[in-house]
């Protein structure tokens, strides 16, 4: 996938403060520019740059492109042993040059998406404290709880912080509690973010916070870098979480909050809390949820099921199975006028064990609660196991999300396949190993009528001579652009309104929809421009519901779509200009992204 350039000046937009195009001011010369990412170019600093910056001496003669020096750097890259080394590889190159290693990332995406994300950036984190050359993001530990505000000042001025992407690190990529390590998943969403929807690489905040660890391991390791001990939890806990919200509301009043990673037990529960008083999301639980919601969408297009109708059976109802069940439960809602607690009773959700019911709530979680089903309703009726559930309720859709390998056996996929004519099944536990069924067996086993979407890449399946293209239901192509329209937009809050209009708009990119193939999703490969039309429609529904605090958004369509683009980064060298130091503002003096020591030192006297 490759950026497309633009103009030197946007006569329209060029004076937002995101604006992307024209020279981008900077105070910096000599070794200082060379050191600063966001402004490196590296042997392609031209002769005139080289001049104004005094470069000549501290690089090559020979000036190179970016494309050339794109190629330097993947014959580097694919010189590596393993996926892991090449993964610190490019931890290395981003700190050096972000225009080059986004580039790069972006002219070979699908290649080294699963190195730089899942499930090679698992290994990483799990290897962080062993691997570990030089901190990147911001680091909050439980026991200094009292100075986080003090700590966050240090990230920036308020207007210089979009988006925060924040981890506790207890439940992370299936790979379990990493502790510290979490500050990796944080650098890699945001990553994502530049990568798939242009958020500003300098304008990004990755925290940990640092609650110890209950990972044996990590624990009993001399050089782990996290706190030594166990987990904290509870009362401390939640204080802790609450003053680094407060401390990022105050600090920067416009971030959009991003959680990640934590625990079953506090994952929904942080979410609802502060949902209904700041612009905040969670990855784990809306995100695999929307994408999912978009996929059944577009499923429902081909199968012709009406939602007021259809019936859902989830397998595995933790974080993500209860996520993907709320999002459902709200397009029901919204698609029949049906309450929120009448467009729930289509949703089963089923555990380890088994149909979730009111009888034992004790044990259930709060996500769950709203799922469990009367006790009378099936007395007398097996629901111990996911077969029995799919003989009585004779699902349109069955999700996986159980971790359970295997777990959609022929028996149950047939007995499905008896009740509705195009079943729509989605097993998406990842990675690979814990699918609930591999793709070509639900082909095969329904006779080709199956919908299919998985939780990662399957390549086409074949049956009867047809070949199928199985669409992923990749997080990637959501997330960004839903906090790509949330930056743009400043908006308050987050609704489940903006989310369904981020859905719709992922569901009308799928290929099945627009006659451009089979697939329910559209491929990551496309993911920019999707995530314009997502930003487009989560824009456009904060200014009708009163929620965006930007001013003057364009309202006609094309109008928007240029002043989205316009704000959106993109892997390429703009010109620089010097300026004096006296007007010039924390990005033009290579303190963005970075503590600076300027910025809230503290003197002796």
């Amino acid at each position: 996938m490759s950026t497309t350039s633009k103009p030197q000046d946007n006569s329209k937009f060029g004076h937002l403060p995101l604006s992307t195009s024209g020279p981008q001011e900077t105070t910096l010369t000599g070794n200082a520019l060379l050191r600063t990412p966001y402004f490196n170019k590296g042997s392609a600093f031209t002769k005139e740059e080289r001049d104004t910056f005094k470069l000549h001496s501290l690089l090559p003669s020979n000036m190179q492109t970016l494309d050339e020096q794109v190629r330097r750097a993947y014959a580097q890259y694919s010189s590596r042993p393993n996926d892991l080394a090449k993964n610190t590889f490019m931890a290395s190159l981003k700190e050096q040059n972000h225009v080059l290693y986004y580039k790069l990332i972006l002219d070979h995406l699908k290649e080294m998406f699963p190195v730089i994300y899942t499930p090679t950036e698992g290994d990483a984190i799990a290897e962080y404290s062993t691997l570990f050359r030089r901190s990147e993001g911001c680091f909050l530990n439980i026991d200094d709880a009292d100075r986080i505000e003090d700590d966050i000042k240090q990230w920036g001025n308020p207007e210089d912080i979009d988006v925060i992407v924040v981890s506790d690190g207890q439940q992370i990529l299936g790979i379990g509690d990493q502790g510290v390590g979490a500050i990796l998943i944080s650098v890699a969403k945001l990553v994502i973010y530049t990568l798939c929807a242009g958020i500003h690489p300098s304008r990004t905040l990755p925290v940990v916070l640092d609650c110890g660890t209950d990972n044996k391991e990590l624990l009993d390791d001399d050089l782990y870098l996290g706190l030594p001990k166990g987990r904290v939890q509870g009362e401390r806990y939640d204080d802790f979480v609450d003053k680094f919200v407060s401390a990022c509301r105050k600090r920067y009043p416009k971030a959009y909050i991003h959680f990640e990673d934590f625990g079953l037990n506090n994952a929904r529960r942080i979410l609802d809390k502060y949902t209904p008083e700041i612009a905040c999301f969670n990855d784990d639980v809306q995100g695999t949820g929307c994408v999912t919601l978009a996929a059944i969408m577009a499923a429902f297009k081909v199968s012709g099921v009406n939602w007021d109708e259809a019936r859902f059976v989830m397998f595995g109802s933790g974080s993500a199975g209860t996520g993907i069940a709320d999002q459902i439960k709200d397009a029901i809602a919204q698609n029949t006028g049906k309450s929120v607690e009448e467009a729930g009773r289509q949703i089963w959700c089923v555990d380890k064990p088994g149909l979730l019911l009111q009888g034992k709530k004790n044990e259930l979680t709060p996500a769950q609660l709203p799922y469990a089903r009367a006790d009378k309703e099936w007395e007398g009726k097996e629901h111990g196991d996911l077969l029995s559930v799919i003989k009585e309720v004779k699902p349109h859709v069955l999700i996986g999300t159980s971790t359970k390998p295997g777990a959609f056996t022929q028996d149950a996929i047939r007995e499905m396949a008896k009740h509705v004519e195009r079943p729509v099944i989605f097993p998406l536990s990842n990675p690979t190993r814990l699918h609930e069924a591999k793709p070509q067996d639900l082909y095969d086993w329904t006779d080709g009528k199956a919908l299919v979407a998985t939780g990662s890449p399957f390549p086409p399946v074949k049956h009867n001579g047809k070949e199928y293209e199985i669409s992923e239901c990749n997080n990637s192509v959501t997330f960004p652009g839903i906090g790509l329209g949330a930056i743009l937009s400043r908006t308050r809050l987050m609704t489940p309104a903006l989310l369904v209009a981020a859905v719709k708009a992922l569901a009308s990119a799928a290929p099945v929809v627009n006659n451009s193939g089979a697939g329910l999703l559209p491929d990551v490969e496309n993911v920019r421009e999707i995530s314009v039309q997502i930003a487009k429609s989560v824009i456009k529904k904060a200014i009708e519901d009163d929620l965006a605090q930007e001013k003057d958004i364009p309202t006609n369509d094309d109008d928007l779509e240029e002043w989205i683009r316009e704000q959106m980064w993109n892997a390429e060298y703009r010109p620089l200009k010097l300026i004096k130091e006296h007007t010039a503002n924390a990005h033009a003096k290579g303190e963005a992204g970075t503590a600076s020591g300027h910025r809230e030192a503290k003197f002796d006297h």
